[in-house]
């Protein structure tokens, strides 16, 4: 366990870069938190490769900044466009209709990259229903936009390659140092702890968990159809980069510099989760460390929430997809 932790917080040299992904002509693609940090650097990767890429989030301004400095940094490309689309993803009520604003422009989505996220806010911090904020926005969020965005990944899914169609879950390292007793204590969920610190870890067990059974459910429902292509679920820790996710804990921040890194080289992980081949339909669901590697080792608490009781596991991420299902009730 020592290892796979030294090892993420000091990675290898990247074995997948840009230089590895070919032309996105033709493909749609959808990043949250898009505007800056780790979700701008995949954005401008993923136009200059020809992709059309959406930036979602809730300041169009700060979008329209993004857009303009990859357009600087990226003077052509061809087939390429980049989009704003309006999310809150700590208000429920914004996020049926953006995805009924982008299914109005687009007939297919190819990776949608559950990007965006915040880390301990002040106490007490809610989302707009009145969700503790983490869970709200890192969480209920994303689980939402998600599950409306299904149908259009799964039809593109269909007449697209095999495991090309995915959605990428990210969380963080955080999720492995800290993983509270059986992974997730689902009383924090309804009760909150006071400890902002605790309930981040929390968020991002959330996020592995709902890629664990969105993965376990497509591929159920793969095997059920002969012609079904799954949708490929992955989850991630981009690893330590210096954006603005620490706003709320500068001290923080200036704590952990020497294990900063540029956001860059976190978005190779998010690209490699999001298009590399070596993640093929047999490994759905998988863990992805910096700067793109399949996890080598996860705590067995964290396995065992992702399997179901049926399958030898603690049946945790089925519990805390019917949670987000139910928190997520009227907004659909």
């Amino acid at each position: 366990m020592f290892r796979a932790q030294l090892s993420q917080f000091f990675p290898p040299k990247p074995s997948f870069t840009e230089a590895d992904v070919a032309p996105q002509a033709g493909r749609v693609f959808l990043v949250t938190g898009g505007a800056s940090g780790i979700g701008l650097a995949l954005a401008e990767v993923l136009y200059r490769k020809g992709g059309r890429v959406y930036i979602a989030g809730r300041s169009e301004e700060k979008a329209q900044q993004a857009i303009q400095a990859i357009q600087r940094a990226v003077p052509s490309s061809p087939g390429g466009s980049l989009e704003f689309l309006y999310v809150d993803l700590a208000d429920l009520g914004t996020i049926k209709p953006a995805v009924e604003a982008f299914k109005a422009r687009e007939s297919r989505l190819d990776v949608l990259w559950n990007n965006a996220g915040v880390s301990q806010p002040p106490a007490g911090s809610v989302s707009k229903q009145g969700t503790e904020l983490q869970l709200a926005t890192n969480c209920l969020g994303p689980f939402l936009l998600t599950e409306l965005l299904l149908p259009l990944l799964e039809a593109t899914a269909a007449r697209a390659a095999p495991a090309s169609v995915r959605v990428v879950w990210t969380s963080s390292q955080m999720m492995e140092l800290s993983t509270p007793p059986g992974a997730l204590v689902m009383a924090e969920l309804h009760a909150p702890p006071a400890d902002t610190t605790r309930n981040y870890v929390n968020s991002k067990v959330g996020n592995y968990l709902l890629s664990a059974e969105l993965a376990r459910r497509q591929q159920s429902a793969s095997s059920a159809s002969a012609s079904a292509s799954p949708v490929i679920s992955v989850s991630t820790n981009p690893g330590a980069a210096s954006t603005n996710l620490f706003r709320h804990t500068p001290a923080l921040k200036y704590l952990a510099w020497p294990l900063m890194h540029p956001p860059r080289l976190a978005a190779l992980t998010q690209l490699y989760a999001g298009l590399s081949a070596d993640i093929s339909a047999d490994r759905n669901g998988a863990y992805v460390v910096p700067w793109g590697r399949l996890a080598a080792f996860l705590g067995q608490d964290l396995l065992d929430a992702a399997r179901r009781k049926e399958d030898g596991g603690t049946g945790r991420a089925a519990e805390f997809w019917d949670f987000c299902v139910e928190k997520t009730q009227g907004f659909r």
